[in-house]
């Protein structure tokens, strides 16, 4: 079951090279549709989205590791993509253990199927507009794409379906400020979060092409959780698991990463570099409205105390997903730190055992045999 499992999460590792039309905040470079996803999740979490409509965001997009990103002001063939997304899909999900589960909701997303998924799509589509209007500089074409979607394209049933959003939307378009209130908070917020995209790790994609941004590795584990929860202990609420992982490294947009097999005064764990981080997530967390912010505040001081069982299990998969990224990538980043087995075994195995015994039996099968082939 768990090489099933990581065959597929592997394989999604893919959605971090597709390039999207858009690009981040500070117009620095394409975002890909692996960050993305991860950041329509945070919308969604933000804006009061149940459990079961992020569990759709995090799966959405997934089809475009076969089909690539579909640029909405561009001409489609809808019904050629429509088949091909869906052969894209048939492939992808019969990697998984439950399939037929994650296929289900992603369908359901597709076909807007319920009240959830009317949720998630309109997070889907709200997203790439403010990442547009809220940016310092944004680019003129694409302000005219916005402009479009929501006079007539898909954005325009805001109007009527979210007409506090249209509001915003149309406010920002004009030139002007965004109405006061907890939506513009939440939307300071939202954008402060595209920062996230910008943090890079020690560890590299599968492919060994980049290192990896911090906002897709929160995808990625969160996509762990969704298809690894059955290996959870008695107890754990893993779509609160997945919400713990969605915001657990936002502090590193001011602290930056710091990897877990570095030593010295600024390494992982240390006093000075838990102190930074309380600071950033109190500085952060304050973007939102007063209640939100310390609810938020506290789930990231809960994963950081890692004394509850949905905290254990989280920080289980924050720990296994990087070996993996080692692991299926040849090591390279285990060699920029001169990690061996025994460090491995030191800082990952008793987080992981914690979470899930079979899943450090599974993941110590694999370091074996890496280190000691």
């Amino acid at each position: 079951m768990l090489d099933e499992a990581f065959a597929f999460l592997c394989e999604a590792d893919r959605l971090k090279s597709v390039e999207r039309a858009s690009v981040l905040m500070d117009l620095s470079r394409p975002e890909n549709s692996a960050e993305h996803s991860w950041h329509v999740a945070l919308w969604a979490m933000v804006m009061g989205a149940s459990d079961r409509a992020i569990a759709m965001i995090l799966l959405h997009d997934l089809v475009e590791i076969d089909t690539g990103d579909q640029p909405i002001h561009l001409e489609h063939d809808v019904a050629g993509l429509a088949l091909a997304e869906a052969e894209a899909a048939r492939r992808l999900f019969s990697l998984a253990p439950e399939g037929g589960r994650l296929a289900a909701l992603w369908r359901d997303f597709e076909g807007r199927a319920d009240a959830c998924a009317v949720v998630a799509k309109r997070m889907d589509h709200a997203q790439p507009i403010f990442q547009v209007l809220m940016a310092e500089d944004p680019l003129p074409d694409h302000v005219a794409i916005v402009r479009d979607n929501l006079g007539t394209g898909r954005a325009a049933r805001f109007e009527t379906e979210w007409p506090e959003g249209w509001a915003a939307a149309q406010a920002l378009l004009a030139g002007g400020a965004l109405p006061g209130g907890d939506l513009a908070q939440r939307l300071a917020f939202l954008a402060e979060a595209d920062a996230l995209k910008r943090v890079l790790r020690a560890n590299r994609l599968l492919d060994g092409s980049r290192r990896e941004n911090s906002a897709e590795h929160s995808w990625h584990l969160a996509l762990y959780a969704l298809v690894l929860g059955g290996l959870a202990g008695p107890g754990v609420d893993v779509g609160r698991v997945i919400r713990m992982l969605l915001i657990h490294d936002l502090v590193e947009i001011d602290v930056g990463d710091v990897p877990l097999h570095s030593a010295g005064g600024q390494a992982h764990g240390s006093a000075a570099v838990q102190a930074a981080e309380a600071a950033a997530a109190r500085r952060i967390f304050g973007l939102l409205p007063e209640a939100q912010g310390r609810a938020m505040l506290d789930l990231w001081r809960e994963f950081e105390a890692v004394a509850t069982p949905d905290a254990v299990f989280a920080k289980a998969l924050d720990r296994c997903q990087p070996a993996v990224q080692n692991l299926r990538s040849g090591g390279a980043g285990w060699v920029e730190y001169a990690v061996t087995l025994a460090h491995v075994e030191g800082r990952v195995g008793p987080w992981v055992r914690a979470g899930s015994p079979a899943l450090w039996e599974w993941l110590y099968r694999g370091l074996r045999g890496h280190f000691d082939g």
